[in-house]
């Protein structure tokens, strides 16, 4: 009996494909919120990803005959914005040269820098993500593109792209890994005293001037926490990339669909929120995405982003907390350094060459300040990083 016809269709809406559809292909993954078909529509619904944004959307599904194998969420994009792995350089010597950078392709979560599956297959079979990885080729020449771009996923997604002819790139971000705590101070006990100590400090500095926190979540949230929380985010995005991404109805969309997967963070001060900050719940991992405020007060924002989230990691039996892209300064408060991966296909052959040799070396680079980094850390001397990542976690006990 001869094996189906497999074919790849694109959508220009991810409400193109049913949400139960597109998320039977989340196959064996830990839950990560992110590539759901509800975060993704929430995007695209809100305004916030579109061609008008420069995110256009161009998600690919491949069947084989009438049977989903996956699917892989795309953009074909005009810019390089929002995207956390940087390649303006490249555009720039491709244009120098005579070529053309845009359009290209990005297979990613827009605005979102966190580590997670991007070849979304129905099930564990390299096979078919080999499938994936060429049906996105095979449309990158169709529509004449310069590149795709395939940033923030797995390490084994990676090693498979490799063989499919990607190149690939690293760098690093910073993560807390939950060895196992029952509370903060079990986790400090890890710490050299010093380093401790300066936590310590540090947590009872950024609450001096009588700020209460709140943790929300779930039916906790209300519409009027995230016109609070949009006032941070506005006031910060404008200061740091001129236009914020995200609309505030994708706040209003995101607690609609999914609130249980939500944790804001709020700092109140006199009765009023003045500082927040907004996670995402996985399966075993807290994601910090972003932060804001309309009153300084020192060390507040790391308590908000970094130490609340430690805590409410040890809480849920969380075993990690990424919070976001850059901040070496993360290092100092229990965040280890990780790599993280990104693959690219090249339509231009010299320019393909000259991009691998220059991947070649940052990868060195990646890898060696990686080891560095480990060599400066917060944690006793003799503690086993190696050993602390892979410490399996359960949900703590707690008193009744």
């Amino acid at each position: 009996m001869s094996q189906p016809d497999t074919t790849a269709s694109i959508l220009h809406n991810i409400s193109e494909i049913e949400a139960q559809r597109w998320d039977s292909c989340l196959c064996g993954s830990v839950y990560n919120p992110f590539v759901t078909h509800k975060f993704l529509n929430a995007l695209e619904v809100s305004g916030s990803v579109s061609a008008q944004t420069g995110w256009q959307p161009f998600h690919i599904a491949v069947a084989q005959g009438e049977e989903l194998i996956g699917v892989v969420p795309m953009y074909l994009k005009n810019h390089s914005q929002g995207e956390y792995v940087f390649d303006y350089g490249w555009a720039d010597a491709l244009q120098r040269a005579g070529g053309q950078y845009y359009p290209k392709m990005q297979v990613s979560v827009p605005f979102t820098p966190a580590t997670g599956p991007r070849l979304l297959t129905r099930t564990d079979n390299p096979a078919h993500t080999q499938l994936l990885l060429g049906a996105c080729m095979q449309i990158a020449r169709q529509i004449d593109v310069s590149s795709i771009h395939m940033t923030f996923m797995t390490r084994g997604e990676w090693q498979q792209a490799g063989d499919a002819g990607f190149l690939q790139r690293m760098d690093q971000q910073f993560h807390w890994h939950n060895g196992g705590y029952q509370s903060f101070d079990e986790f400090l006990s890890e710490f050299a005293s010093k380093k401790r100590k300066n936590v310590r400090r540090e947590r009872r500095d950024a609450l001096a001037n009588g700020i209460e926190i709140e943790w929300l979540t779930g039916s906790d949230l209300c519409e009027a926490h995230w016109d609070a929380f949009y006032q941070f985010y506005m006031d910060t995005g404008s200061r740091k990339w001129g236009s914020p991404y995200l609309t505030r109805r994708f706040f209003s969309e995101i607690q609609a669909v999914m609130p249980e997967d939500v944790l804001l963070i709020m700092a109140k001060r006199n009765g009023r929120y003045i500082a927040g900050a907004i996670n995402f719940i996985g399966g075993d991992t807290l994601f910090g995405r972003n932060w804001g405020c309309i009153e300084d007060h020192r060390f507040l924002h790391f308590e908000v982003c970094y130490y609340q989230a430690i805590d409410f990691a040890i809480d849920r039996g969380l075993k990690k907390v990424e919070a976001g892209a850059q901040g070496a300064h993360k290092v100092a408060r229990g965040y280890l350094p990780e790599a993280t991966y990104s693959a690219h296909w090249i339509a231009e052959p010299r320019f393909r060459d000259a991009v691998a040799r220059f991947l070649d070396d940052e990868r060195s680079y990646v890898e060696q300040d990686i080891a560095h980094v480990e060599e400066h850390t917060p944690f006793k001397a003799n503690t086993d990083l190696q050993a602390l990542r892979s410490v399996p976690v359960t949900q703590p006990t707690k008193d009744l």
